[in-house]
């Protein structure tokens, strides 16, 4: 059973910043992709951002240029630097793992909540 527990959202003013955090538990965290989603309200789930195992990074469009997303091995975390932040940036942000163990099963956190104001 793999664990998600994502921290760090809040309400932030727009071009400002925030960084989220990942803490994964319950599987071998360096073999496994991590990403990051977000929904907005009346949305469906975008992808936001993807490091591999191996440190390769894609980035949805409308994020490049302004997130970062990194991985700490030791301590079995992922983060998502978000800077220049807009309106549209707001929603519920999720972690998502592919167990590579289990034929790449998606695990999902709870979701954090990042609310944009103008």
């Amino acid at each position: 059973q793999v664990q998600l527990v994502e921290s760090g959202g809040g309400l932030v003013q727009t071009g400002g910043s925030l960084t989220l955090s990942c803490a994964a538990s319950g599987s071998t965290f360096s073999r496994n992709p991590m990403a990051w989603y977000r929904q907005a309200p009346g949305k469906q789930r975008e992808f936001v951002a993807r490091i591999g195992s191996g440190g390769i990074i894609n980035y949805a469009d409308s994020v490049r240029g302004r997130f970062t997303i990194s991985r700490d091995n030791a301590k079995n975390t992922v983060y998502l630097q978000m800077n220049s932040l807009k309106p549209e940036d707001t929603a519920v942000y999720y972690c998502n793992t592919q167990e590579v163990s289990a034929g790449w099963k998606h695990w999902w956190g709870q979701g954090t909540q990042v609310t944009v104001s103008s």
